[in-house]
Protein backbone atom coordinates (compact mmCIF):
# COMPACT_ATOMS: atom_id res chain seq x y z
CA UNK A 1 0.00 0.00 0.00
CA UNK A 2 1.15 3.50 -1.08
CA UNK A 3 2.00 6.05 2.21
CA UNK A 4 0.60 9.08 2.04
CA UNK A 5 3.33 11.91 1.56
CA UNK A 6 1.89 14.53 3.42
CA UNK A 7 3.44 14.57 6.61
CA UNK A 8 0.20 15.35 8.70
CA UNK A 9 -1.72 12.63 7.04
CA UNK A 10 1.06 9.94 8.11
CA UNK A 11 0.79 11.72 11.70
CA UNK A 12 -2.75 10.81 11.28
CA UNK A 13 -2.43 7.18 10.19
CA UNK A 14 -0.40 6.70 13.02
CA UNK A 15 -2.60 8.06 15.91
CA UNK A 16 -5.51 5.94 14.10
CA UNK A 17 -3.31 2.80 14.31
CA UNK A 18 -2.01 3.12 17.76
CA UNK A 19 -2.42 0.86 20.40
CA UNK A 20 -4.96 2.45 22.85
CA UNK A 21 -8.29 1.10 23.91
CA UNK A 22 -10.33 4.12 22.05
CA UNK A 23 -9.21 2.66 18.57
CA UNK A 24 -10.34 -0.91 19.78
CA UNK A 25 -13.82 0.03 19.01
CA UNK A 26 -13.06 1.50 15.38
CA UNK A 27 -10.84 -2.12 14.86
CA UNK A 28 -13.90 -4.28 16.08
CA UNK A 29 -15.81 -3.77 12.62
CA UNK A 30 -15.50 -5.82 9.81
CA UNK A 31 -13.04 -3.71 7.56
CA UNK A 32 -12.33 -5.03 4.13
CA UNK A 33 -8.51 -5.38 4.53
CA UNK A 34 -9.56 -7.60 7.55
CA UNK A 35 -9.84 -11.03 5.66
CA UNK A 36 -7.98 -14.14 5.18
CA UNK A 37 -7.89 -15.45 8.62
CA UNK A 38 -9.63 -19.07 8.67
CA UNK A 39 -13.28 -19.49 9.00
CA UNK A 40 -14.69 -21.32 12.14
CA UNK A 41 -11.52 -20.95 14.21
CA UNK A 42 -11.11 -23.65 16.93
CA UNK A 43 -8.75 -24.97 19.18
CA UNK A 44 -8.90 -27.51 21.43
CA UNK A 45 -7.14 -26.53 24.99
CA UNK A 46 -7.62 -29.57 26.42
CA UNK A 47 -10.57 -28.15 29.28
CA UNK A 48 -12.58 -27.72 25.95
CA UNK A 49 -12.46 -25.45 23.53
CA UNK A 50 -11.89 -21.90 22.25
CA UNK A 51 -14.34 -20.93 19.41
CA UNK A 52 -13.07 -17.75 17.97
CA UNK A 53 -16.68 -16.57 17.56
CA UNK A 54 -15.37 -13.59 15.07
CA UNK A 55 -14.23 -15.92 12.74
CA UNK A 56 -18.05 -17.94 12.08
CA UNK A 57 -19.68 -15.92 9.23
CA UNK A 58 -22.84 -17.09 10.56
CA UNK A 59 -24.07 -16.87 14.30
CA UNK A 60 -26.36 -20.16 13.62
CA UNK A 61 -23.01 -22.41 13.31
CA UNK A 62 -21.58 -20.73 16.38
CA UNK A 63 -24.32 -21.66 18.45
CA UNK A 64 -24.52 -25.30 16.56
CA UNK A 65 -20.72 -25.59 17.36
CA UNK A 66 -21.22 -24.97 21.13
CA UNK A 67 -24.23 -27.24 21.45
CA UNK A 68 -21.89 -29.94 20.24
CA UNK A 69 -19.27 -29.82 23.70
CA UNK A 70 -18.68 -33.41 25.14
CA UNK A 71 -19.89 -34.12 28.70
CA UNK A 72 -16.95 -32.50 31.27
CA UNK A 73 -15.12 -29.91 28.69
CA UNK A 74 -15.75 -26.40 29.09
CA UNK A 75 -16.14 -24.44 25.57
CA UNK A 76 -15.36 -21.14 25.77
CA UNK A 77 -16.52 -18.80 22.62
CA UNK A 78 -14.92 -15.41 22.85
CA UNK A 79 -15.06 -12.30 20.21
CA UNK A 80 -18.75 -12.42 20.27
CA UNK A 81 -20.56 -10.00 18.34
CA UNK A 82 -24.37 -9.51 18.28
CA UNK A 83 -24.37 -11.65 21.82
CA UNK A 84 -28.24 -10.77 22.14
CA UNK A 85 -29.11 -12.54 18.83
CA UNK A 86 -26.52 -15.74 19.61
CA UNK A 87 -28.23 -16.18 22.78
CA UNK A 88 -31.68 -16.20 21.08
CA UNK A 89 -30.82 -19.15 18.62
CA UNK A 90 -30.52 -21.77 22.02
CA UNK A 91 -31.88 -19.55 25.26
CA UNK A 92 -32.12 -22.65 26.97
CA UNK A 93 -28.38 -23.77 26.41
CA UNK A 94 -26.09 -21.10 25.73
CA UNK A 95 -25.93 -17.87 28.69
CA UNK A 96 -23.17 -15.21 28.62
CA UNK A 97 -20.07 -15.53 30.74
CA UNK A 98 -20.29 -12.92 33.39
CA UNK A 99 -16.40 -11.98 32.61
CA UNK A 100 -14.64 -9.07 31.48
CA UNK A 101 -12.04 -9.30 28.86
CA UNK A 102 -8.37 -7.42 29.06
CA UNK A 103 -5.60 -6.66 26.48
CA UNK A 104 -2.62 -5.26 26.98
CA UNK A 105 -1.00 -3.76 24.12
CA UNK A 106 2.68 -5.39 23.68
CA UNK A 107 3.72 -2.62 22.07
CA UNK A 108 3.58 -0.65 24.94
CA UNK A 109 4.84 -3.41 27.69
CA UNK A 110 7.64 -3.27 30.14
CA UNK A 111 9.41 -6.08 31.39
CA UNK A 112 10.13 -5.83 35.44
CA UNK A 113 13.89 -5.66 35.91
CA UNK A 114 13.06 -7.60 39.71
CA UNK A 115 14.04 -11.30 39.51
CA UNK A 116 11.55 -14.36 41.05
CA UNK A 117 12.60 -15.41 44.48
CA UNK A 118 12.00 -18.48 45.61
CA UNK A 119 10.73 -20.40 42.09
CA UNK A 120 12.03 -20.10 38.44
CA UNK A 121 9.52 -20.06 35.53
CA UNK A 122 10.39 -22.05 32.48
CA UNK A 123 8.19 -24.70 29.94
CA UNK A 124 6.26 -27.52 30.77
CA UNK A 125 8.35 -30.44 30.30
CA UNK A 126 7.45 -33.40 31.46
CA UNK A 127 4.00 -35.67 32.21
CA UNK A 128 4.88 -35.35 35.99
CA UNK A 129 4.49 -31.44 35.24
CA UNK A 130 1.72 -32.10 33.57
CA UNK A 131 0.26 -34.32 36.47
CA UNK A 132 1.33 -31.06 38.91
CA UNK A 133 -0.74 -28.84 36.77
CA UNK A 134 -4.21 -30.76 37.43
CA UNK A 135 -3.45 -30.59 40.94
CA UNK A 136 -3.12 -27.04 41.15
CA UNK A 137 -6.54 -27.05 38.91
CA UNK A 138 -8.12 -28.76 41.35
CA UNK A 139 -7.51 -26.94 44.18
CA UNK A 140 -8.53 -23.83 41.82
CA UNK A 141 -11.84 -25.83 41.31
CA UNK A 142 -10.83 -25.61 37.37
CA UNK A 143 -11.76 -28.40 34.67
CA UNK A 144 -8.66 -30.45 34.65
CA UNK A 145 -6.71 -31.57 31.21
CA UNK A 146 -5.72 -35.57 30.55
CA UNK A 147 -1.96 -34.89 31.33
CA UNK A 148 -0.65 -36.33 27.98
CA UNK A 149 -2.49 -33.62 26.30
CA UNK A 150 -0.34 -31.06 28.35
CA UNK A 151 2.48 -33.34 27.00
CA UNK A 152 1.29 -33.93 23.18
CA UNK A 153 1.31 -30.22 22.81
CA UNK A 154 4.48 -29.14 24.69
CA UNK A 155 5.82 -28.11 21.18
CA UNK A 156 2.83 -26.71 20.16
CA UNK A 157 3.30 -23.60 18.32
CA UNK A 158 -0.31 -22.47 18.82
CA UNK A 159 -0.48 -23.56 22.71
CA UNK A 160 1.95 -22.82 25.03
CA UNK A 161 2.53 -23.79 28.89
CA UNK A 162 4.95 -21.97 31.53
CA UNK A 163 4.92 -23.35 34.88
CA UNK A 164 6.53 -21.64 37.93
CA UNK A 165 8.38 -24.32 39.95
CA UNK A 166 9.94 -24.30 43.73
CA UNK A 167 13.87 -23.63 43.74
CA UNK A 168 14.39 -25.60 46.53
CA UNK A 169 12.13 -28.44 46.08
CA UNK A 170 11.47 -28.72 41.96
CA UNK A 171 7.80 -28.66 42.25
CA UNK A 172 5.04 -26.64 40.07
CA UNK A 173 3.93 -24.16 42.17
CA UNK A 174 1.80 -22.41 39.42
CA UNK A 175 1.30 -22.66 35.46
CA UNK A 176 -0.45 -20.62 32.58
CA UNK A 177 -1.38 -20.94 28.80
CA UNK A 178 -1.07 -18.91 26.09
CA UNK A 179 -3.07 -19.26 22.46
CA UNK A 180 -1.16 -17.76 19.40
CA UNK A 181 -3.68 -16.46 17.33
CA UNK A 182 -1.54 -16.46 14.17
CA UNK A 183 -0.79 -19.62 14.63
CA UNK A 184 -4.39 -20.29 14.91
CA UNK A 185 -6.21 -18.76 12.66
CA UNK A 186 -4.43 -16.38 10.58
CA UNK A 187 -5.44 -13.53 12.98
CA UNK A 188 -4.96 -10.58 11.00
CA UNK A 189 -4.78 -8.15 14.34
CA UNK A 190 -2.06 -10.49 15.10
CA UNK A 191 -2.92 -10.95 18.52
CA UNK A 192 -3.01 -13.42 21.14
CA UNK A 193 -4.57 -14.34 24.82
CA UNK A 194 -3.77 -15.70 28.44
CA UNK A 195 -6.00 -18.87 29.78
CA UNK A 196 -5.83 -20.79 32.83
CA UNK A 197 -3.26 -19.26 35.44
CA UNK A 198 -3.55 -20.53 38.23
CA UNK A 199 -1.34 -20.99 41.57
CA UNK A 200 -0.72 -23.23 44.09
CA UNK A 201 -2.81 -21.58 46.97
CA UNK A 202 -0.37 -23.15 49.51
CA UNK A 203 2.95 -21.54 47.57
CA UNK A 204 5.17 -19.19 49.97
CA UNK A 205 6.30 -17.34 47.01
CA UNK A 206 5.07 -14.02 46.73
CA UNK A 207 4.51 -12.89 42.44
CA UNK A 208 4.08 -16.39 41.01
CA UNK A 209 1.17 -14.97 39.14
CA UNK A 210 2.54 -12.16 38.10
CA UNK A 211 5.84 -13.73 36.84
CA UNK A 212 4.03 -16.03 34.95
CA UNK A 213 1.95 -13.48 33.03
CA UNK A 214 4.89 -11.64 32.46
CA UNK A 215 6.55 -14.19 31.15
CA UNK A 216 3.71 -15.14 28.87
CA UNK A 217 3.90 -11.67 27.82
CA UNK A 218 7.50 -11.19 26.77
CA UNK A 219 7.25 -14.49 25.05
CA UNK A 220 4.40 -13.29 22.69
CA UNK A 221 6.49 -9.70 22.73
CA UNK A 222 9.31 -11.59 20.72
CA UNK A 223 7.24 -13.30 18.54
CA UNK A 224 5.89 -10.09 17.42
CA UNK A 225 2.50 -10.13 18.68
CA UNK A 226 0.10 -6.76 18.72
CA UNK A 227 -1.57 -7.77 21.92
CA UNK A 228 -2.60 -10.54 24.82
CA UNK A 229 -6.17 -10.83 26.57
CA UNK A 230 -7.28 -12.54 28.75
CA UNK A 231 -10.80 -13.46 30.50
CA UNK A 232 -11.18 -12.63 34.03
CA UNK A 233 -14.54 -13.11 36.15
CA UNK A 234 -15.70 -9.47 37.20
CA UNK A 235 -15.88 -9.97 40.69
CA UNK A 236 -12.32 -11.27 41.19
CA UNK A 237 -10.64 -7.93 42.30
CA UNK A 238 -7.36 -9.41 43.44
CA UNK A 239 -6.48 -11.01 39.95
CA UNK A 240 -8.49 -7.64 38.37
CA UNK A 241 -5.50 -5.47 40.46
CA UNK A 242 -3.04 -7.29 39.18
CA UNK A 243 -3.43 -7.29 35.60
CA UNK A 244 -4.50 -3.50 35.40
CA UNK A 245 -1.03 -2.98 37.68
CA UNK A 246 0.49 -4.36 34.62
CA UNK A 247 -1.46 -2.18 32.14
CA UNK A 248 -3.96 -4.42 30.82
CA UNK A 249 -7.05 -2.65 29.22
CA UNK A 250 -10.56 -3.40 29.85
CA UNK A 251 -12.32 -4.10 26.09
CA UNK A 252 -15.86 -4.45 24.97
CA UNK A 253 -15.77 -7.83 24.46
CA UNK A 254 -18.22 -10.94 25.04
CA UNK A 255 -17.86 -14.52 25.49
CA UNK A 256 -20.62 -17.51 25.79
CA UNK A 257 -20.64 -20.97 27.22
CA UNK A 258 -22.64 -23.55 27.27
CA UNK A 259 -25.58 -24.30 30.61
CA UNK A 260 -23.92 -27.45 31.83
CA UNK A 261 -22.29 -28.43 35.50
CA UNK A 262 -19.83 -26.93 35.36
CA UNK A 263 -20.60 -23.74 34.55
CA UNK A 264 -23.89 -23.69 37.37
CA UNK A 265 -22.68 -21.02 39.04
CA UNK A 266 -22.30 -19.04 36.69
CA UNK A 267 -25.76 -18.64 35.62
CA UNK A 268 -28.37 -19.91 38.15
CA UNK A 269 -28.36 -16.76 40.05
CA UNK A 270 -26.54 -15.08 42.77
CA UNK A 271 -26.01 -16.96 45.81
CA UNK A 272 -27.40 -15.94 49.39
CA UNK A 273 -27.24 -12.25 50.46
CA UNK A 274 -25.43 -12.92 53.37
CA UNK A 275 -21.72 -13.93 53.65
CA UNK A 276 -21.30 -17.03 54.82
CA UNK A 277 -17.49 -18.75 55.66
CA UNK A 278 -16.22 -20.91 53.31
CA UNK A 279 -17.12 -24.64 54.92
CA UNK A 280 -20.46 -23.06 54.69
CA UNK A 281 -20.79 -21.77 50.88
CA UNK A 282 -19.09 -25.48 49.76
CA UNK A 283 -22.15 -27.06 51.30
CA UNK A 284 -24.99 -23.99 49.92
CA UNK A 285 -23.13 -24.45 46.76
CA UNK A 286 -23.39 -28.38 45.80
CA UNK A 287 -27.02 -27.97 47.50
CA UNK A 288 -27.91 -24.99 45.32
CA UNK A 289 -26.08 -26.86 41.89
CA UNK A 290 -28.89 -29.73 43.00
CA UNK A 291 -31.97 -27.67 43.14
CA UNK A 292 -32.57 -27.75 47.18
CA UNK A 293 -33.64 -24.63 48.77
CA UNK A 294 -31.32 -22.56 50.69
CA UNK A 295 -32.42 -20.39 53.71
CA UNK A 296 -29.60 -18.95 55.87
CA UNK A 297 -30.35 -18.72 59.41
CA UNK A 298 -27.44 -17.24 60.82
CA UNK A 299 -24.66 -16.22 58.47
CA UNK A 300 -22.12 -15.16 61.35
CA UNK A 301 -22.37 -18.46 62.75
CA UNK A 302 -22.52 -20.81 59.44
CA UNK A 303 -26.17 -21.59 60.28
CA UNK A 304 -28.56 -22.57 57.06
CA UNK A 305 -31.16 -24.80 56.27
CA UNK A 306 -31.56 -26.90 53.21
CA UNK A 307 -35.04 -27.87 51.89
CA UNK A 308 -35.60 -30.40 49.66
CA UNK A 309 -38.89 -32.69 48.63
CA UNK A 310 -40.75 -31.79 51.82
CA UNK A 311 -37.75 -32.69 53.94
CA UNK A 312 -35.58 -29.76 55.79
CA UNK A 313 -32.40 -29.79 57.79
CA UNK A 314 -30.72 -27.36 59.39
CA UNK A 315 -26.69 -27.43 59.48
CA UNK A 316 -24.14 -25.54 61.16
CA UNK A 317 -21.59 -25.79 58.15
CA UNK A 318 -20.96 -29.91 58.46
CA UNK A 319 -23.00 -30.05 61.37
CA UNK A 320 -26.56 -31.89 61.00
CA UNK A 321 -29.33 -32.07 62.84
CA UNK A 322 -28.41 -36.03 61.72
CA UNK A 323 -25.65 -35.67 64.35
CA UNK A 324 -27.20 -36.03 67.81
CA UNK A 325 -26.50 -34.04 70.86
CA UNK A 326 -25.10 -37.20 72.37
CA UNK A 327 -22.75 -38.15 69.10
CA UNK A 328 -21.73 -34.41 69.14
CA UNK A 329 -20.95 -34.35 73.28
CA UNK A 330 -18.95 -37.49 72.73
CA UNK A 331 -16.30 -35.70 70.10
CA UNK A 332 -16.66 -31.84 72.19
CA UNK A 333 -14.93 -33.79 75.24
CA UNK A 334 -11.70 -34.96 74.24
CA UNK A 335 -11.11 -37.35 77.35
CA UNK A 336 -14.83 -38.55 76.21
CA UNK A 337 -13.39 -39.75 73.34
CA UNK A 338 -9.85 -41.26 74.38
CA UNK A 339 -12.25 -43.44 76.13
CA UNK A 340 -14.20 -44.69 73.23
CA UNK A 341 -11.72 -45.17 70.83
CA UNK A 342 -9.51 -47.08 73.62
CA UNK A 343 -12.96 -49.24 74.37
CA UNK A 344 -12.79 -49.75 70.58
CA UNK A 345 -9.68 -50.94 70.50
CA UNK A 346 -8.19 -48.04 68.65
CA UNK A 347 -4.54 -46.41 69.54
CA UNK A 348 -4.57 -43.41 70.92
CA UNK A 349 -1.81 -41.29 73.65
CA UNK A 350 -0.93 -41.80 76.74
CA UNK A 351 -3.24 -38.64 78.59
CA UNK A 352 -4.10 -37.38 81.87
CA UNK A 353 -5.77 -34.04 83.50
CA UNK A 354 -3.30 -31.63 84.14
CA UNK A 355 -3.62 -31.24 87.98
CA UNK A 356 -0.58 -30.33 90.94
CA UNK A 357 2.72 -29.01 89.12
CA UNK A 358 4.67 -32.00 90.80
CA UNK A 359 1.77 -34.30 88.84
CA UNK A 360 2.48 -32.53 85.48
CA UNK A 361 5.84 -32.86 85.89
CA UNK A 362 5.64 -36.59 86.45
CA UNK A 363 4.03 -37.38 83.30
CA UNK A 364 6.33 -35.09 81.47
CA UNK A 365 9.38 -36.94 83.00
CA UNK A 366 7.76 -40.05 81.94
CA UNK A 367 6.71 -39.31 77.85
CA UNK A 368 9.82 -36.47 77.43
CA UNK A 369 7.68 -34.37 75.61
CA UNK A 370 3.96 -33.43 75.55
CA UNK A 371 1.33 -31.69 73.77
CA UNK A 372 -0.89 -29.40 76.42
CA UNK A 373 -4.29 -28.97 75.09
CA UNK A 374 -8.02 -27.95 76.70
CA UNK A 375 -10.41 -30.53 77.16
CA UNK A 376 -12.91 -29.14 74.85
CA UNK A 377 -12.44 -26.86 72.08
CA UNK A 378 -11.66 -26.81 68.11
CA UNK A 379 -9.40 -24.86 65.34
CA UNK A 380 -6.17 -25.41 67.87
CA UNK A 381 -7.01 -22.65 70.31
CA UNK A 382 -5.18 -23.60 73.08
CA UNK A 383 -2.77 -26.42 72.25
CA UNK A 384 1.19 -26.20 72.77
CA UNK A 385 2.67 -29.20 71.16
CA UNK A 386 6.24 -30.94 71.92
CA UNK A 387 6.44 -29.28 75.54
CA UNK A 388 9.80 -30.09 76.86
CA UNK A 389 10.49 -28.46 80.39
CA UNK A 390 8.06 -28.09 83.73
CA UNK A 391 7.91 -24.24 83.01
CA UNK A 392 6.65 -24.57 79.59
CA UNK A 393 4.36 -26.80 80.81
CA UNK A 394 2.94 -24.49 83.39
CA UNK A 395 3.17 -21.43 80.93
CA UNK A 396 0.73 -24.07 78.63
CA UNK A 397 -1.75 -25.01 80.65
CA UNK A 398 -2.57 -21.47 82.00
CA UNK A 399 -2.78 -20.97 77.92
CA UNK A 400 -5.53 -23.81 78.02
CA UNK A 401 -7.17 -22.52 80.76
CA UNK A 402 -7.93 -19.69 79.14
CA UNK A 403 -10.21 -21.69 76.75
CA UNK A 404 -11.54 -24.87 79.12
CA UNK A 405 -11.65 -25.44 82.63
CA UNK A 406 -10.06 -28.73 82.38
CA UNK A 407 -6.93 -28.73 81.03
CA UNK A 408 -5.33 -32.08 79.38
CA UNK A 409 -1.69 -33.62 79.19
CA UNK A 410 -0.75 -36.36 75.94
CA UNK A 411 2.01 -37.82 74.97
CA UNK A 412 3.53 -36.22 72.27
CA UNK A 413 4.07 -38.26 68.86
CA UNK A 414 6.22 -37.34 65.71
CA UNK A 415 4.96 -38.06 62.65
CA UNK A 416 2.75 -36.67 60.00
CA UNK A 417 -0.59 -34.92 60.97
CA UNK A 418 -3.55 -36.11 59.07
CA UNK A 419 -6.71 -35.50 58.70
CA UNK A 420 -9.27 -38.44 57.64
CA UNK A 421 -13.00 -37.03 57.02
CA UNK A 422 -15.58 -39.64 57.65
CA UNK A 423 -19.36 -39.43 56.32
CA UNK A 424 -21.99 -41.69 56.68
CA UNK A 425 -19.26 -44.16 57.62
CA UNK A 426 -16.93 -44.19 54.27
CA UNK A 427 -13.75 -42.70 53.80
CA UNK A 428 -14.44 -39.54 51.55
CA UNK A 429 -11.24 -37.78 51.44
CA UNK A 430 -7.91 -37.94 53.95
CA UNK A 431 -5.11 -34.84 54.09
CA UNK A 432 -1.36 -34.36 55.38
CA UNK A 433 -1.66 -31.08 57.43
CA UNK A 434 1.29 -29.20 57.43
CA UNK A 435 1.87 -26.39 60.04
CA UNK A 436 2.66 -22.92 59.23
CA UNK A 437 6.13 -21.83 57.44
CA UNK A 438 7.82 -19.12 55.92
CA UNK A 439 10.97 -19.19 53.26
CA UNK A 440 13.68 -16.71 53.73
CA UNK A 441 14.42 -13.88 51.09
CA UNK A 442 17.83 -12.36 52.44
CA UNK A 443 15.93 -9.06 53.14
CA UNK A 444 12.43 -9.32 54.99
CA UNK A 445 12.36 -10.29 58.53
CA UNK A 446 10.63 -13.42 60.02
CA UNK A 447 7.84 -11.03 61.10
CA UNK A 448 7.19 -9.63 57.84
CA UNK A 449 7.60 -12.93 56.21
CA UNK A 450 4.89 -14.41 58.31
CA UNK A 451 2.53 -11.34 58.05
CA UNK A 452 2.77 -11.98 54.23
CA UNK A 453 2.50 -15.89 54.20
CA UNK A 454 -0.82 -15.10 56.34
CA UNK A 455 -2.05 -12.47 54.04
CA UNK A 456 -1.41 -14.75 50.99
CA UNK A 457 -3.47 -17.86 53.32
CA UNK A 458 -5.94 -15.87 53.88
CA UNK A 459 -6.66 -14.65 50.22
CA UNK A 460 -6.49 -18.24 49.17
CA UNK A 461 -9.06 -19.49 52.45
CA UNK A 462 -11.41 -17.21 52.10
CA UNK A 463 -9.80 -15.51 55.30
CA UNK A 464 -10.19 -18.78 56.99
CA UNK A 465 -6.26 -19.80 57.45
CA UNK A 466 -4.56 -17.30 59.25
CA UNK A 467 -1.41 -17.39 60.81
CA UNK A 468 -1.45 -15.75 64.76
CA UNK A 469 1.11 -13.41 66.20
CA UNK A 470 0.73 -14.66 69.54
CA UNK A 471 2.94 -16.35 71.77
CA UNK A 472 3.03 -19.67 70.50
CA UNK A 473 4.57 -18.39 66.87
CA UNK A 474 7.16 -16.65 69.16
CA UNK A 475 8.05 -20.09 71.03
CA UNK A 476 8.54 -21.75 67.91
CA UNK A 477 10.89 -19.16 65.79
CA UNK A 478 12.59 -18.69 68.77
CA UNK A 479 12.92 -22.64 69.08
CA UNK A 480 14.67 -22.67 65.66
CA UNK A 481 16.96 -20.12 66.59
CA UNK A 482 15.55 -16.73 65.76
CA UNK A 483 13.58 -14.05 66.67
CA UNK A 484 10.86 -12.01 64.97
CA UNK A 485 13.23 -9.23 64.00
CA UNK A 486 15.70 -11.53 61.94
CA UNK A 487 16.07 -11.16 58.42
CA UNK A 488 15.71 -14.99 57.10
CA UNK A 489 18.29 -15.85 54.35
CA UNK A 490 16.86 -16.59 51.01
CA UNK A 491 15.95 -20.23 50.78
CA UNK A 492 15.84 -20.83 54.22
CA UNK A 493 12.77 -22.55 55.47
CA UNK A 494 11.49 -21.52 59.10
CA UNK A 495 8.39 -23.03 60.78
CA UNK A 496 6.33 -20.79 62.77
CA UNK A 497 3.58 -23.28 64.33
CA UNK A 498 3.45 -26.29 65.84
CA UNK A 499 0.15 -27.82 64.80
CA UNK A 500 -1.09 -28.14 61.71
CA UNK A 501 -4.98 -26.87 62.00
CA UNK A 502 -5.62 -24.79 58.91
CA UNK A 503 -7.01 -21.90 61.25
CA UNK A 504 -3.53 -21.06 62.66
CA UNK A 505 -1.89 -21.16 58.78
CA UNK A 506 -1.54 -24.75 58.18
CA UNK A 507 -1.85 -26.26 54.67
CA UNK A 508 -3.38 -29.18 53.38
CA UNK A 509 -2.30 -32.20 51.29
CA UNK A 510 -4.46 -34.59 49.43
CA UNK A 511 -3.33 -38.05 50.44
CA UNK A 512 -6.77 -40.19 49.70
CA UNK A 513 -5.78 -42.36 47.18
CA UNK A 514 -2.71 -43.55 49.26
CA UNK A 515 -4.36 -43.93 52.35
CA UNK A 516 -3.60 -47.60 53.80
CA UNK A 517 -6.07 -49.78 54.52
CA UNK A 518 -5.98 -49.85 58.50
CA UNK A 519 -6.16 -46.16 58.42
CA UNK A 520 -9.17 -46.49 56.35
CA UNK A 521 -11.00 -48.77 58.55
CA UNK A 522 -9.45 -47.47 62.30
CA UNK A 523 -11.24 -44.23 60.91
CA UNK A 524 -14.68 -45.63 60.00
CA UNK A 525 -14.57 -47.98 63.53
CA UNK A 526 -13.92 -44.57 65.46
CA UNK A 527 -16.60 -43.12 63.71
CA UNK A 528 -18.79 -46.04 64.75
CA UNK A 529 -17.88 -45.58 68.37
CA UNK A 530 -19.06 -42.23 68.38
CA UNK A 531 -22.16 -43.00 66.44
CA UNK A 532 -21.52 -40.01 64.18
CA UNK A 533 -22.77 -39.60 60.70
CA UNK A 534 -19.97 -37.01 59.76
CA UNK A 535 -16.57 -36.57 61.31
CA UNK A 536 -12.78 -35.11 61.03
CA UNK A 537 -10.30 -37.70 62.61
CA UNK A 538 -6.69 -36.25 63.30
CA UNK A 539 -4.09 -39.18 62.82
CA UNK A 540 -0.35 -38.93 63.31
CA UNK A 541 1.20 -41.45 61.04
CA UNK A 542 4.83 -41.95 60.69
CA UNK A 543 3.88 -42.18 57.00
CA UNK A 544 0.25 -42.56 55.58
CA UNK A 545 0.74 -45.64 53.47
CA UNK A 546 2.06 -47.54 56.46
CA UNK A 547 -0.25 -48.73 59.13
CA UNK A 548 0.96 -47.36 62.19
CA UNK A 549 -1.54 -44.48 63.76
CA UNK A 550 -2.43 -43.01 67.06
CA UNK A 551 -5.97 -40.89 67.07
CA UNK A 552 -5.51 -38.05 69.03
CA UNK A 553 -9.36 -35.91 68.38
CA UNK A 554 -12.61 -36.15 66.54
CA UNK A 555 -14.02 -33.19 65.36
CA UNK A 556 -18.04 -33.47 65.20
CA UNK A 557 -17.72 -30.34 62.60
CA UNK A 558 -15.36 -31.08 60.26
CA UNK A 559 -14.27 -28.41 57.15
CA UNK A 560 -15.18 -29.79 53.94
CA UNK A 561 -13.34 -26.92 52.00
CA UNK A 562 -9.82 -27.12 51.00
CA UNK A 563 -9.81 -31.23 50.30
CA UNK A 564 -9.84 -31.04 46.31
CA UNK A 565 -10.53 -33.08 44.44
CA UNK A 566 -12.41 -35.37 46.93
CA UNK A 567 -16.11 -34.51 47.20
CA UNK A 568 -16.55 -33.68 50.06
CA UNK A 569 -19.58 -31.77 49.80
CA UNK A 570 -21.06 -33.65 47.34
CA UNK A 571 -21.17 -37.01 50.04
CA UNK A 572 -22.40 -34.73 52.83
CA UNK A 573 -25.77 -33.56 50.27
CA UNK A 574 -25.94 -36.97 49.62
CA UNK A 575 -26.51 -38.05 53.12
CA UNK A 576 -28.79 -35.57 54.19
CA UNK A 577 -30.76 -35.58 50.32
CA UNK A 578 -30.04 -39.30 49.20
CA UNK A 579 -32.86 -38.92 46.61
CA UNK A 580 -30.54 -36.27 45.04
CA UNK A 581 -27.50 -38.31 44.29
CA UNK A 582 -29.04 -38.52 40.44
CA UNK A 583 -28.27 -34.85 40.37
CA UNK A 584 -24.34 -35.01 41.22
CA UNK A 585 -21.22 -35.44 39.40
CA UNK A 586 -19.47 -36.12 42.42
Amino acid sequence: MTQPSNPRSQHRLERRNAPSLRNWYSRDQHHPDQTGYEENATVDCGWGRLLFAHTFPALPELAGALREETPGRRDIALYLRDPHVALSLAPQELFLDPSHTYRLWLENYRPSRRRPRGFTVRRLRTVEDAEAINRIYASRNMVQVPPHFFHDKRNSRVLTYFVAVDAATGNVIGSVTGVDHGRAFNDPENGSSLWCLAVDPQAPFPGIGENLVRTLAEHFQARGRSFMDLSVMHDNVNAIALYEKLGFQRVPVFALKTKNSINEKLYVGPPPDETLNPYAMIIINEARRRGIGVDVVDAEGGYFTLSYGGRSITCRESLSELTTAVAMSRCDDKAVTRRLMVKAGLKVPAQQAAAKPEDDAAFLEKHGSIVVKPARGEQGKGITVDVRTPEAVAKAVAEARNHAETVLLEQFFQGDDLRIIVIDYRVVAAAIRRPAEVTGTGEHTVRELIEAQSRRRAAATGGESRIPMDAETERCVAANGYSMTDKLPEGQVLPVRKTANLHTGGTIHDVTDRLHRTLVDAAIAGAKALDIPVVGFDFLVPSVTEPDYVIIEANERPGLANHEPQPTAERFVDLLFPNTKLLSNG
